[in-house]
């Protein structure tokens, strides 16, 4: 745990201090940031309160009070649940503190602290806080090593994509059948031997009105021959087996023959447009020096959207945040499904996917990462998709 960057963290969100809390290991989160084991059992509630300025307290049960001896700071006992009381009231009375919280549950990534227990701190006088922007600022923001391991996880994963439309275009030619599933297949494959994993979160292979369900999956028991005249829709994920790499997630589209169905090249150009458009404008935020929220990047995609007579078909956010999971902990690119306030800030990697979903049709979706640079440069980290792939 580094103590002087967390409350450097805490000060800077003008907040007075951080409250970390835990029970039967519930918050991951807490555990990683203060760098403790999570698979050390805790069988009692425990507080770590890290202040703004000065030494941080803890305070731990009679029954476990050793459990926090790896960090550092006073240590207080409590045994009673008046005790617990009375302790939580002397530390944090009229505190305005950052907790594992997020009103209405808004940022569910970060709402790991459960509601009693939000009572419990409030009723002893504090003013609870979420800590959202705080966690971003430990679990998603990359370093160097992470950016680097980002982009070369994006050329295998663009390399075994055309790998994946290629396997589809000699089945074609050859007129051997290949389904949906023999190509995710594929793909898991080939990602194991470059040396990448997508830890069982399998790939999207989809054609047709398949992937008008955003999350598809592809088995044995669904899956369609691949034909020509077939849309096609692929969405793949992974990072290298190293631990602590960062993660690359596209997905592109194609069409099994040379001219498109004239609806599927009007909404892929339509989706293609709003991504572009979130990257500019985040782009042009950051190079002014205003800088923008996650829900406003989703409004700047969307409008697009919605202006060609699709928002309804667009039914997800349009972006997750990326780092050594696949679906991070950082700021979402989301005005939809929740409104995510928190602020893109240098060292965050996201994607931008837009679709338009047409149920019993076809669908589309574009989807790049975006990594802003420490120098506050907004970069997308591999090719972008401009036109269909023509399989």
């Amino acid at each position: 745990m580094d103590l002087q960057r967390l409350q450097a963290a805490v000060r800077e969100a003008g907040f007075d201090g951080w409250l970390f809390c835990d029970f039967h290991n519930r918050d991951a989160l807490a555990y990683r940031i203060l760098g403790m084991d999570l698979g050390k059992f805790t069988s009692r509630r425990w507080f770590y309160l890290v202040p703004a300025l000065g030494d941080p307290v803890r305070l731990v049960s009679r029954v476990e009070p050793s459990r926090l001896d790896d960090l550092p700071g006073e240590k207080r006992l409590y045994l009673s649940w008046g005790d617990l009381q009375a302790s939580l009231t002397a530390l944090v009375k009229g505190l305005r503190i950052a907790m594992q919280w997020s009103p209405d549950d808004a940022i569910p990534y970060v709402s790991t602290v459960d509601g009693g227990m939000i009572d419990l701190v409030r009723s002893a006088g504090a003013t609870v806080v979420s800590s959202a922007d705080l966690v971003q600022v430990f679990e998603a923001v990359i370093d160097e090593s992470g950016y680097q391991s980002h982009l070369d996880a994006g050329r295998r994963v663009h390399s075994i994509k055309d790998e994946a439309f290629a396997l589809i275009h000699e089945a074609l030619e050859s007129g051997r059948d290949v389904n949906e599933f023999d190509v995710q297949q594929f793909i898991v494959r080939r990602f194991d031997e470059a040396g990448m994993t997508c830890h069982r979160e399998w790939p999207i292979v989809g054609v047709n009105d398949h992937p008008a369900d955003p999350h598809f999956e592809p088995t044995p028991q669904n899956a369609r021959v691949i034909r020509r005249g077939d849309t096609i829709l692929i969405d793949l994920w992974a990072c290298d087996k190293a631990p602590g790499s960062i993660w690359h997630d596209i997905t592109w589209c194609g069409y099994a023959g040379t001219t498109p169905p004239a609806k599927y090249l009007e909404i892929f150009n339509v989706v293609r447009d709003a991504r572009d458009a979130a990257v500019a404008f985040a782009q042009a935020r950051f190079a002014s020096g205003q800088g923008c929220a996650g829900w406003e990047v989703d409004d700047a995609c969307r409008a697009v959207v919605k202006a060609a007579g699709y928002g309804e078909f667009f039914i997800h956010r349009t972006g997750h945040s990326i780092g050594t999971a696949v679906h991070g902990n950082g700021v979402n690119i989301d005005n939809l499904e929740t409104r995510d306030l928190r602020r893109l800030v240098p060292g965050i990697c996201f994607s931008v996917e837009p679709g338009i979903y047409l149920p019993g049709q076809m669908a589309v979706r574009s989807e790049v990462d975006v990594f802003v640079r420490h120098d506050g440069v907004v970069e997308v980290t591999g090719p972008a998709q401009m036109d269909l792939v023509l399989v």
